[in-house]
């Protein structure tokens, strides 16, 4: 008789073997990074030391405050956006939303992937749409880039120097494309129906499958585009508070280097803002470890005409507001307003796709109705009325 095969062994322990061996290198290479960026600027320490401790606490203040305005008035341009597609939510609802996504950017190993997710999750238990809170991710981040585009072309005009245009006019023009599709859908809903559901009898064909195959997903679609509304209220609005969520965070980079005494060029200032933002913007380390540090020293040297230690000093004041101080007050918000939210999200699936599925059902039992009466209307006989 043939022995029984022995059971095959779970994989279990290797996957939490795999797991503690990847915690080890992310942990060795944070700490490598910051042994790498102590080594960059340890030949400036003692000056930068000696201008942080005849900080002035007024500028610190300050500069904490221009922080907490900037990600209010980001929290605002989300709000306003998800208004434009009828979600109402309370201020700080959004800003806690902000809080905690930005502290999962900044401190996270790929944190713009888990700050997306969590933010999109978030505002779908508001009671936004996919199509509206997808929306309100992309357009948010498209005016957010435009106005960083804004920032550092005004710091090059500024000290003179030559301008790239495409730098500036690519992310302003993927706003107004996304706002012209968006109102245009709205508007010609029946045109984008058709055109959509003659590529998809095109593409079942190809694929062998029925002609109405994923109809029903597209007649959604539309209908939850249609349903955002961005007139030109929401538009100025949300412009003028991403404005406010730009400039603030420049404000607070200016009342870092006045806290340590330095007096920098604005043009430098806005350069500096601008390449720190966009090196930051490169997932290489959370947060842009020592990248964005040795980028902000860098150009506040060469561009905003102050001395190597007090921008070394600047830097760790901006950094520690900006960087450390709203990391903490982050992850704080987010263990006491959201950490109950993930052993709720299959509930919360369950339901949503339960109200999803009823008002897809009641959206397409009135289509029907009005195309089973509308022949009926149009074959009328006039002569036998």
């Amino acid at each position: 008789m043939a022995e029984p095969r022995p059971e095959s062994v779970p994989d279990g322990p290797r996957k939490r073997n795999r797991l503690r061996w990847f915690k080890w290198v992310v942990g060795i290479a944070l700490v490598a990074l910051l042994i790498g960026e102590g080594i960059y600027l340890w030949p400036r320490l003692h000056e930068s030391w000696k201008a942080l401790t005849e900080i002035h606490w007024g500028w610190l203040a300050a500069c904490v405050f221009a922080q907490a305005l900037s990600l209010s008035a980001f929290g605002r341009v989300q709000k306003q956006l998800l208004e434009a597609g009828g979600v109402r939510v309370r201020q700080s609802k959004s800003v806690s939303v902000i809080y905690g996504s930005t502290a999962m950017s900044l401190t996270l190993p790929a944190g713009q992937v888990f700050s997306t997710a969590f933010t999109y999750r978030e505002t779908r238990r508001w009671g936004a749409s996919p199509v509206v809170a997808s929306w309100q991710l992309a357009i948010s981040g498209v005016i957010a880039a435009a106005g960083l585009a804004v920032l550092g072309v005004g710091g090059a005009l500024l000290v003179g120097g030559a301008v790239n245009t495409f730098t500036l006019v690519l992310p302003i023009a993927g706003v107004v494309l996304i706002v012209l599709g968006v109102r245009y859908i709205s508007a010609h809903p029946q045109a984008i129906r058709s055109t959509a559901r003659w590529t998809l009898r095109k593409i079942n064909d190809f694929r062998n499958q029925p002609a109405d195959t994923g109809a029903e997903r597209i007649d959604e679609i539309i209908e939850q585009v249609q349903s955002v509304r961005l007139g030109t209220r929401d538009g100025v609005l949300s412009l003028s508070w991403s404005a406010v969520h730009r400039l603030a965070d420049v404000a607070c980079l200016g009342f870092a280097c006045f806290a340590v005494g330095a007096d920098p060029r604005l043009s430098g200032l806005l350069i500096a803002f601008a390449a720190g933002k966009a090196v930051g913007s490169v997932p290489l380390a959370p947060g842009g470890l020592v990248i964005v540090d040795a980028t902000l020293i860098a150009f506040l040297t060469s561009a905003a005409s102050i001395s190597a230690s007090q921008a070394v000093a600047a830097a760790f004041v901006y950094r520690g507001v900006s960087f450390i101080l709203v990391a903490i007050v982050g992850w704080i918000v987010f263990l006491v307003l959201f950490r109950n939210h993930r052993h709720e999200n299959l509930e919360y699936d369950i339901a949503v796709e339960q109200r999803e599925a009823v008002e897809q059902r009641e959206i397409i039992e009135q289509r029907e109705i009005r195309d089973l009466y509308k022949p009926r209307a149009d074959n009328v006989d006039p002569e036998s009325g």
